[in-house]
């Protein structure tokens, strides 16, 4: 099975076929490594934070492997027609030969996977005895009186333990054989089953390195740990965010990219514990928050099509407070420094995309002591009309890379001008009630 998984994966890097399809931000840094391993035939840990993939990227490992493989019928552990390894198929093989009766399985049904939680067991891993088979009349030393586990139930597959440092000692102890000597051993049977399975497992960095949480020799049975990370670029976090978000109204680009700074300045703050990291569901879930905020705004206001806007953005801090694990020292401040973070991120978008934008035509609005109102309720076509003709709103929106000139984005365009505007202290701005009123 590890020679098959090689054989294409070795095939798609001479072609250029995508390997791991889905998977963003690793071409430089997890790929290789996974690849090596791969292609050495290693059992692998993938060592990470919290919402780095790493459950992802095991997943699309079954895309490697063959896409139909030929099995003994009815065989609980998958065996090979060729080489069958259980006493069943052993026993039919001798009586059919060649007449053996055979069936195909997908690639996708030969990947199983493991939460490791308290209540896991030494049976539902490995197996143990069936006591309905007993029932029937086998005898406790038969060896078809075994119910197999997920394990074997996974041979000539790939088996998966998720979060391994839960599970307890002395069920991971029952994993040793399978890693070494490739077989199991169950209860007191002299039962020697060659299995032939990829096994992964994933680990949080804090719990794998604690004393006591796994166990040494299972640790060294392993051939490979390979390091999981964010994404370590922004573009690659916009990409990710668009790629997994489900979003159920128009996000534009620049306020995606507001959400994607403000993931990276809530990672990188020492008001944050590192320890357990900032998941990737952190920015997803926030480009989620963002969008039902604008289409609840669209029910309210009766608009046909929202597009999300700057005033949308505050409803993502109360969201996500769950999702970030703070420092003790900064208990009761919570949300203080999301909002600070979120405004940082603001910011640096609006410097990034229209720092060097000519915004006359809209500051002249608020030359003659004119103010603006705007609130996550009001509809895009009155802010337009609050805020009147702006000489330069189709530089702005190419300035943000949006296309056409809808109400919806060219009040989301405007409103993004106009909060960094006061962010860069060329306006100032109160906030009431949810409404923001702008002003020189």
């Amino acid at each position: 099975m590890k020679t098959e998984i090689r054989d294409n994966l070795l095939a798609r890097l001479r072609t250029g076929e995508p390997r791991f399809p889905g998977i963003v931000g690793f071409d430089e840094t997890v790929l290789p490594h996974l690849e090596r391993a791969l292609i050495a035939g290693h059992d692998l840990v993938l060592l990470g934070e919290r919402g780095q993939g790493k459950s992802r990227l095991i997943r699309t490992l079954g895309g490697l492997l063959d896409e139909w493989t030929p099995i003994v019928a009815g065989c609980e552990i998958n065996d090979h027609p060729y080489a069958p390894v259980c006493v069943r198929c052993r026993r039919l093989l001798d009586e059919h030969g060649d007449d053996l009766a055979i069936d195909w399985k997908h690639r996708d049904d030969r990947y199983g996977e493991k939460l490791a939680t308290p209540d896991t067991s030494v049976g539902d891993l490995v197996g143990d005895i069936d006591p309905i088979k007993v029932a029937e009349g086998r005898t406790l030393g038969d060896p078809e009186t075994v119910h197999y586990g997920l394990v074997p139930r996974t041979n000539r597959g790939i088996f998966c333990v998720n979060e391994l440092p839960d599970l307890a000692e002395r069920i991971q102890v029952s994993l040793l054989n399978v890693l070494e000597e490739r077989d199991v051993q169950i209860r007191g049977y002299a039962l020697r089953l060659p299995l032939d399975v990829l096994l992964v497992a994933s680990a949080n960095p804090e719990d794998y390195t604690n004393r006591g949480r796994i166990i040494t020799p299972l640790k060294d049975r392993f051939g490979a740990e390979i390091r999981t990370h964010y994404p370590l670029d922004l573009d690659d976090e916009l990409v990710l965010i668009g790629q997994e978000a489900q979003v159920t109204a128009a996000v534009p680009i620049h306020l995606m990219e507001v959400i994607a700074r403000f993931t990276r300045l809530v990672r990188e703050s020492p008001a944050v514990d590192t320890r357990s990291g900032v998941s990737a569901r952190f920015s997803i879930a926030a480009t989620e928050t963002v969008a039902a905020s604008a289409l609840r705004r669209g029910a309210v206001a009766n608009e046909d099509q929202p597009v999300a806007r700057v005033c949308d953005l505050p409803s993502i801090v109360p969201t996500l407070l769950g999702k970030v694990e703070f420092e003790v020292s900064e208990e009761g401040r919570e949300e203080e420094v999301l909002a600070h973070l979120l405004r940082r991120a603001t910011a640096e978008a609006w410097r990034r995309m229209l720092g060097s934008a000519d915004l006359t035509g809209l500051l002249d609005r608020f030359d003659r002591g004119a103010t603006v109102d705007a609130g996550e309720l009001v509809p895009a076509a009155e802010l337009l009309h609050r805020i009147g003709p702006v000489n330069g709103l189709s530089r702005i929106l190419e300035g943000l890379g949006m296309e056409g000139e809808s109400p919806g984005h060219a009040a989301a365009a405007l409103e993004f001008a106009l909060e960094g505007l006061y962010l860069m202290r060329r306006l100032s701005k109160d906030v009431a009630d949810g409404t923001s009123t702008y002003r020189t």
